[in-house]
């Protein structure tokens, strides 16, 4: 039963997280002390805009596993939940150092976003360009972390920069996991004389 739960929330996440959420929590009522259980109703409450709850379970999934897997996505939490500096604190975290390429370019994307929470766009700014900006992988991450980038440069007016980096994401965005191609457009219009 507990199986058949969590691949139901798997399937839903995308379409339909409150479905996918309520059989995650299922799979919880039945095995609460196994960490991809917990893991499960973490991604699915976050999700669902509940991030209070996802925070906790991912806390509890982390203590259960061990795994730093769940980091940027405890750091968007804290960001989502008006808490910047704890997000902050998440990112600076020794275990960071233990993600994948995929898992510190999204560490990135939420400390830099948090700065910006802050007030301190520069600071944003430095955090991003310290990252794999010009890596040659076209994974997701990549767009993720170009797009970040891009719309950061553009949020304090430097729009030629923007309109660059806009462009070097849809270079890599093979996957459409940004909307950079539709930014990309807006920023042109506006360039224009």
């Amino acid at each position: 039963m507990v199986g058949r739960h969590l691949v139901m929330a798997g399937r839903l996440i995308d379409d339909d997280p409150e479905r996918a959420h309520a059989h995650a929590l299922a799979a919880r009522g039945l095995a609460s002390r196994v960490g991809v259980v917990r893991e499960a109703c973490g991604e699915t409450a976050y999700a669902a805009g509940r991030y209070a709850d996802a925070l906790a379970e991912l806390r509890a999934a982390r203590r259960m596993t061990g795994s730093s897997d769940y980091l940027p996505m405890m750091a968007d939490c804290e960001r989502a939940l008006g808490r910047p500096e704890r997000a902050i604190r998440l990112s600076q975290e020794p275990a960071v150092a233990q993600l994948d390429d995929a898992g510190r370019a999204e560490m990135t994307i939420v400390a830099a976003g948090a700065r910006r929470d802050m007030g301190q766009s520069e600071a944003a700014l430095q955090l991003l360009e310290s990252a794999s900006l010009s890596s040659q992988v076209r994974e997701p991450w990549v767009a993720r972390l170009r797009y970040a980038y891009a719309d950061a440069l553009e949020s304090i007016g430097r729009l030629d920069e923007a309109i660059e980096w806009f462009h070097r994401t849809v270079a890599v965005d093979d996957q459409s996991a940004t909307d950079a191609s539709e930014r990309l457009a807006a920023a042109e219009r506006r360039q224009r004389p």
